[in-house]
């Protein structure tokens, strides 16, 4: 039987010391329920907040949180790059498809799970609205669900719903949905979306990350046909697509016709776009970022970015050096199934330059400390402002030249000098 609270902190009230505490996370992350949680963990110790990205999560940061609560991050969010880097929360290196499969097999028990789901429907089942990602798991494996009930989610459909009967303790909040607004693009990222756009072929399955560089990506789409959209998240870039049919994902073999998705981050419009939309399906992350369910649609095309990579062809996304910025994520999951699939690829874009110009993102060897994500034996092609190098099949001396060749050209001899070409 659910239990109705009248405030947040009484529906967090049940969490006890040394729990470990699921976060529904990206733009479904409960931050209504994290500020109060943070009220009522200072009468406790020692409990784990496991999280994917987080949005408006600035008050875990916090420092009279310590030893109070921890952040166990599968991901880096703006709030815990700095407490992981000092070592006061913990980054667990993991493909985004293994995480269910943790919760499910008990190798991370899971006490609590803290959600936010769309009010009951008349057949009494809420929503996990725009982010099903691990929580599905999450919810199934722990022993206590905690839900936000708030109408302004949008009930989206697949493995989005849940229950109402199997969430124990309940809270209506009305709170706004946190939105991503697209920034201007830059020169660089309209030019490397110009490449990306040159790569994709009509009828091709496309799976794409966040941000400038996808955007640009997308916009250069509106001469294709018959795309497809198999992939973690997307973002806004797709609406016009699918209003102009350029996206009818006529060519997929498995969901034929409907957009498939973990999860959603961007504008109101993006979140209205999805509500009670049969053409949309957000399934649990283990099956979407499978590599064998990724590589049953042919010509799968994955998108992703990079924080460095060298003249061999290693992809580091998810450190500078020792410090870690973001996480493994999706990206070996959809390039491996990428490559997989039938006249499938993978595409890996960055900038040339960091830091103002000050940095070349191409680098003879990755700084001290970064960790490769992608291996150089399974990336196909690297893009920049300059142009494509397609690295598939060649050595590693053909790898420095192409690499070099789509560098800064402030960049290039000093390259070429450490690389010996």
């Amino acid at each position: 039987m659910t239990i109705i609270c009248n405030t947040p902190l009484e529906a967090v009230s049940p969490i006890r010391s040394r729990q470990r505490v699921w976060c529904h996370s990206m733009a479904a992350t409960p931050y209504v329920l994290l500020a109060a949680l943070t009220e009522h963990v200072m009468t406790l110790e020692g409990v784990e907040l496991l999280q994917l990205h987080l949005e408006h999560a600035d008050v875990l940061a916090k420092p009279e949180l310590e030893g109070h609560l921890r952040n166990r991050c599968y991901f880096a969010s703006k709030h815990s790059r700095t407490l992981i880097n000092q070592n006061k929360a913990d980054y667990v290196p993991v493909f985004l498809s293994e995480i269910p499969k943790l919760f499910r097999r008990g190798e991370q028990p899971i006490d609590v799970a803290l959600i936010q789901v769309s009010p009951p429907d008349r057949h009494g089942y809420c929503s996990l609205g725009v982010s099903v990602e691990a929580t599905l798991a999450a919810c199934r494996a722990a022993k206590t669900i905690i839900a936000q009930v708030n109408p302004q989610m949008p009930r989206t459909l697949g493995d989005a719903v849940i229950a109402w009967r199997d969430i124990d303790y309940a809270v209506e909040v009305e709170s706004e949905i946190p939105q991503l607004k697209a920034k201007d693009t830059s020169p660089a990222h309209a030019q490397i979306g110009r490449y990306i756009a040159e790569l994709i072929r009509d009828g091709d399955c496309l799976q794409m990350g966040i941000g400038a560089i996808p955007n640009a990506a997308l916009a250069g789409l509106s001469n294709h046909q018959h795309l497809g959209i198999h992939s973690e998240m997307f973002s806004d870039g797709v609406i016009p697509l699918v209003e102009a049919g350029v996206i009818d994902n006529s060519r997929k073999v498995i969901h034929t016709g409907r957009i498939v998705t973990g999860f959603v981050l961007g504008s109101r419009d993006l979140y209205d776009f999805v509500d009670d939309n049969s053409n949309v399906q957000f399934l649990d992350i283990e099956y979407v970022n499978n590599p064998a369910v990724i590589r049953k649609n042919p010509q799968t095309v994955s998108i992703n970015s990079a924080i460095e990579i060298d003249l061999t062809g290693q992809v580091c996304a998810d450190s500078m050096g020792h410090n870690i910025y973001s996480g493994f994520g999706g990206q070996v999951d959809f390039v491996t199934g990428a490559q997989l699939s039938k006249k499938g690829r993978s595409i890996i874009a960055l900038p040339s330059t960091a830091m103002r110009g000050q940095q070349s993102r191409i680098v003879p060897s990755l700084s001290q400390g970064a960790g490769v994500v992608t291996s150089r034996a399974q990336v196909d092609h690297i893009v920049t402002e300059f142009g494509v190098a397609s690295l598939r099949g060649c050595s590693i001396r053909e790898r420095a030249q192409k690499l070099i060749q789509i560098a800064h050209p402030d960049f290039r001899e000093q390259l070429a000098q450490a690389a010996g070409v």
